[in-house]
């Protein structure tokens, strides 16, 4: 079982949800990162460059997921460190602060809901994300080229590089990638064609599109909707 909600920090998404051995889906690339509880631990999921598959026996799992770019401020820890890694929270903060949290989150009621204040005090005391990523990101889930965002943002290529591995764990061309992904996904679930697909998501064909799935998520696009994606 899954399910979701707005978070109140801004841009970021609350969710829960109890994971079966049989039904185990993978995560797939999105541009955002975690911050995890499972039976007692705390986590944090980096930014991932291919599909992640869970695996281990049934559980329970709460989370934080953050608009791209806005968890390394609050984390304290650029997001290319953190690229295809799930690692502890206690390897990121204190460890004396993890245990207090820790006990906090599992007397909780529901954990998806004391993770989200955790990161919410924790915002309180950090400095913001960048705005000017905030406007990367929007202009690459429009469609924009890095370069005509680089351009419109004043940005040298280089520069635009540095800060987006900071920021998003990868280049803006990785970013790009993975966010016409997700646009695909949200095309197709909700029937529209393929061939149709990868043109309105930004692919140059329907064999472009059917490349980039196969080598971000691991599997053909249709198989990906069999399984609830």
């Amino acid at each position: 079982m899954y399910a979701e909600r707005p978070s109140r920090f801004t841009g970021a998404v609350v969710w829960h949800r109890t994971l079966e051995p049989a039904v185990l889906r993978p995560v797939l690339p999105d541009g955002c990162m975690d911050l995890l509880w499972t039976e007692g631990r705390l986590l944090v999921a980096g930014p991932d460059t291919h599909a992640y598959q869970p695996g281990g026996p049934a559980a329970r799992w709460a989370g934080v997921r953050f608009h791209p770019g806005t968890a390394p401020a609050l984390l304290g820890v650029p997001a290319y460190e953190l690229r295809d890694r799930r690692v502890e929270l206690a390897d990121l903060w204190p460890a004396a602060d993890v245990r207090r949290l820790t006990a906090r989150v599992n007397a909780a009621a529901d954990p998806a809901t004391a993770l989200e204040e955790i990161a919410l005090d924790r915002a309180a005391l950090s400095p913001g994300p960048d705005p000017l990523l905030g406007a990367v990101v929007a202009a690459l889930e429009e469609g924009r080229s890095v370069a005509a965002t680089a351009d419109e943002l004043g940005l040298g290529a280089r520069q635009l590089h540095r800060r987006s591995l900071a920021a998003f764990g990868y280049g803006p061309k990785t970013l790009a990638r993975v966010l016409r992904l997700q646009r695909a996904l949200a095309l197709a679930r909700s029937g529209v064609s393929f061939a149709e697909t990868a043109a309105r998501a930004g692919f140059a064909d329907q064999a472009h599109l059917a490349r980039d799935v196969r080598e971000l998520a691991g599997m053909p696009l249709g198989d990906l909707l069999a399984r609830g994606h």
